[in-house]
């Protein structure tokens, strides 16, 4: 029989009334996201979604890393099926898995029966096929505590399932059971990060980004687009909006008192952010603001940023320290990235010296000279929507 793999349920399966609606959500993203590689047949039985390729053209490969990005799923399994009985077994064991098994110096066999008509117990089946194994490769060890390699036997209704070592998936929540989030996203380490552990509760994502041209170029667009795609590897599709956002900081530079640019040009995001939000049903902003990492992120300063809207405001970084930061960057693959040395908008017409304790009282005053609504209005008027995937 062919290869397909197996996919265990993560806290899904703590869920109670509504757990149905969250496994067909989650099988709905996993069609979704096999789509690109060929015909792919999947289904759900007793807390495992199986993934079986229909065509020889498919791309297995390319199907099994999609895999591990799939939220909601914690652990993923590359498997061979086979009928369900010892020989069977055994002989597919030695067949799909000799080759890692000859490179291990001591194995041991795992088991589990889902389908309690089987004559065995999970024990028999591990003593029964681990016996074998020991005769048929004299060579490597028995090890039940410490072994170099598990081989896994699980008998369940449909067939048997022979695999190494599950690899593990990406947790969390299938995307789109926790609602829509929109995403302040800059060129920066963090808020690509941000973006990614929002998703990772469920949260269907778009972003926002205040694009300051010339002071900002073309490449630097291009950066944070590739980021946006380079999430979407997680999140599935995404619009990312690109503000215009020059007029904005040209009018805070001539208007405003220096010490205030930051936090004023922040409002300004805020502000155009939850207009974007509403129109596209998004309930709350995200953004990858750190406490204290710099002047801009103290306590005073982001309540002062934050009065300005409505829609409330998640901060998924807010307790990490920047290694954190690097290292969840990292291993989802935006870091190489986000270190390229593209100017942001955020770095145009910085202060010298920020103010960091601001009240709501001065930052108003600071800002009273500026036409709020109408630099707004002329933003989302020169506003480019642009629809990000991982495998365009």
């Amino acid at each position: 029989m062919k290869e397909i793999f197996l996919l265990k349920l993560g806290e899904i399966v703590l869920k109670g009334g509504n757990r149905f609606s969250f496994e067909n959500k989650l099988k709905t993203n996993i069609n979704r996201r096999m789509r690109p590689f060929g015909n792919f047949d999947v289904s759900m039985v007793q807390s495992t979604v199986y993934v079986e390729p229909m065509d020889d053209d498919c791309d297995v490969d390319g199907a099994w890393e999609a895999c591990h990005t799939i939220f909601g799923i914690v652990s993923v399994c590359r498997c061979r099926a086979c009928e369900k009985n010892m020989d069977a077994v055994f002989e597919t064991v030695m067949e799909y898995l000799s080759d890692d098994l000859a490179c291990a110096k001591s194995f041991k066999v795992e088991s589990k029966r889902s389908d309690k008509r089987f004559p065995m117990n999970s024990i028999q089946i591990s003593q029964e096929i681990g016996g074998r194994i020991a005769e048929a490769m004299p060579e490597i060890l028995v090890d039940v505590h410490h072994p170099d390699y598990v081989v896994n036997v699980e008998i369940r209704d449909k067939a048997a399932y022979v695999h190494g070592p599950a690899e593990p998936g990406a947790g969390g929540l299938p995307t789109g059971v926790g609602g829509r989030a929109a995403v302040l996203l800059s060129g920066g380490i963090d808020s690509p990060v941000a973006a990614y552990m929002i998703a990772k509760r469920g949260v269907e994502i778009e972003c926002v980004h205040f694009f300051s041209y010339p002071y900002t170029s073309e490449r630097a667009k291009d950066k944070v687009l590739e980021l946006a795609r380079l999430v979407t590897k997680y999140t599935g599709r995404m619009t990312v909006n690109i503000v215009g956002f020059t007029e904005i900081q040209e009018a805070i530079r001539d208007n405003c008192p220096e010490e205030y640019f930051t936090l004023i040009m922040r409002r300004f995001m805020m502000m155009i952010s939850e207009r974007i939000a509403k129109d596209h049903g998004c309930q709350c902003l995200v953004t990858g603001e750190n406490l204290g990492q710099v002047a801009s992120q103290t306590m005073e300063a982001m309540a002062v940023t934050g009065a300005c809207v409505e829609l409330p405001i998640f901060q998924p970084l807010i307790g990490l320290d920047k290694e954190e930061i690097v290292t969840v960057a990292r291993r989802i693959g935006t870091l190489d990235t986000s270190i390229l040395p593209y100017e942001d908008c955020c770095t145009v017409f910085t202060p010298k010296h920020p103010k960091t304790k601001p009240t709501k009282g001065q930052v108003d005053h600071a800002c009273e000279n500026l036409d709020f609504e109408g630099l707004i209005a002329r933003a989302l008027q020169n506003t480019e929507l642009v629809k990000v995937r991982y495998y365009d």
